[in-house]
């Protein structure tokens, strides 16, 4: 059974797929639980801020250092010590909880060792992505992993609300642990690749690059010549700070009318539209395509979403926002990673995608900081009964409760459309798909039949 499986990339990558994909399942259960209870405990869009903040800062400051060692080693070891790794984390937490030791500082510092670990995981699967999936099918692979992400966003968000009630926090936790065994598993079931394949101009650049620092800011210097990605790069960091302050403010805007079963619907209806977009793009994603433009339409469609969500409280409104937004990121995602993985060299890709990760991940925090106070010291205020908008748009928008974040929302949209036209104009962005060659593509040529405990 496992040497049948063994002669296809693409049969490993579904092994690897649906260990994954339990893992998702498993961290997004923990990931919802976990907002709502530190939100109820303090009251304050701050401290759910601060929880943002511990999960995804630590990647970001050592994703520089990573892909170094995600070339260097190998990437299915990567991706086992992190699985270990995050359930470690999960096994802390755990004990904490039993032992009503728990306070909210322990989930910030269980969340950062958590993001350390995606760090590692995040570019190590990506990359060995590229080496398991001829190229026609790389949209196919990424639409599947955007069907883990949404599975998880619909169904979490449901059993989340219900466990809490049966099995507390701490069983769910203990869930999340479980996820990661099996998906620790699946991977000891596989072997990938030899990524360091090298060829041509790439191989003798690579070979040049001696010291520690050069390896660390190769990904800078490799993308520094090719504009189009730079902007491509540049344009998903600004779409990400942007969506950070959104992603923070949603549970307290749906929150300020809504209960917390409402809540959970609400975000499960976006799980189903992410879930429509994955499967619209693994059905329809082989072969080419102009993803680039495929990119525009959709990040543009997610900021008149944005813009709609903060119109009026209603469950209805929102939930017809929530299917749109979430409908639109599996194209947005899968667009921009199908062009880095064709655009990049395989055995240059774990230092890459670790600098794209720091750089598009590094708004995130600035955002998550800032969202807490512009909701709870400047735009709620605002939008008070006797605030100052309160004669003006709050007779558009209301007030109350809520209203300064559902302007906040309606900014946020008109903001993200017209990012989305400034980056159209630039040139290099929009012919980067016809501009720039495709990297040589090692799945392409691959045999399995006779891959060894070395691949």
């Amino acid at each position: 059974m496992l040497k049948t499986l063994k002669k296809t990339g693409m049969s490993v990558f579904i092994i690897v797929w649906l260990g994954q994909l339990v893992s998702v399942l498993g961290s997004n259960l923990t990931n919802f639980a976990l907002d709502v209870w530190v939100y109820q405990h303090s009251g304050s869009v701050t401290q759910l801020s601060f929880l943002f903040v511990f999960t995804t800062l630590p990647d970001v400051l050592i994703s520089p250092f990573v892909g170094v060692l995600v070339d260097k080693w190998n990437r299915r070891w990567i991706m086992i010590l992190s699985d270990l790794g995050a359930a470690l984390s999960s096994l802390v937490m755990v004990f904490l909880l039993l032992t009503g030791k728990i306070e909210i500082w322990h989930i910030y510092l269980a969340n950062a060792v958590s993001s350390i670990c995606n760090a590692f995981q995040a570019p190590a699967f990506t990359a060995a992505t590229t080496l398991l999936v001829p190229k026609k099918h790389l949209a196919r692979a990424s639409g599947m992993n955007e069907l883990s992400e949404a599975l998880g966003e619909l169904l979490s968000p449901i059993l989340a609300g219900v466990l809490l009630g049966i099995i507390n926090l701490s069983g769910i936790i203990a869930l999340d642990l479980a996820s990661f065994v099996f998906a620790v598993t699946t991977l000891f079931l596989v072997r990938f690749p030899n990524h360091k394949l090298r060829r041509g101009a790439e191989h003798k650049q690579e070979k040049n690059k001696t010291s520690l620092l050069q390896q660390i800011t190769f990904g800078f210097h490799y993308l520094k010549t090719r504009s189009g990605l730079v902007g491509l790069l540049l344009f998903v960091t600004v779409n990400n700070f942007l969506t950070g302050i959104l992603t923070i403010l949603a549970y307290p805007l749906i929150l300020s009318f809504a209960s917390t079963a409402q809540l959970g619907a609400i975000m499960s209806i976006g799980g189903v539209g992410t879930l429509v977009g994955s499967l619209i793009i693994i059905t329809w994603g082989g072969g080419r395509k102009n993803y680039i433009n495929i990119l525009f339409s959709f990040m543009f469609a997610n900021g008149f979403a944005m813009m709609l969500a903060g119109f009026h409280p209603s469950v209805a409104l929102l939930t017809l926002a929530a299917f749109l937004f979430f409908m639109g990121i599996p194209f947005v995602t899968s667009s921009a990673q199908v062009i880095f993985q064709k655009k990049v060299a395989p055995e240059v890709q774990g230092r890459v995608f670790s600098f794209n990760e720091s750089i598009g991940s590094a708004s995130l925090p600035l955002a998550y900081l800032v969202a807490g106070p512009l909701a709870d010291r400047i735009f709620e205020p605002l939008m008070t009964a006797n605030g100052p908008l309160a004669g003006s748009i709050g007779q558009i928008i209301g007030t109350g409760p809520g209203r300064g974040i559902g302007l906040m929302f309606i900014i946020l949209g008109i903001l993200t459309m017209l990012v989305t036209i400034i980056a159209y104009q630039y040139a290099p962005l929009r012919r980067v798909e016809r501009d720039l060659p495709d990297a040589y593509h090692l799945a392409d040529e691959m045999d399995f039949t006779d891959c060894t405990d070395n691949c």
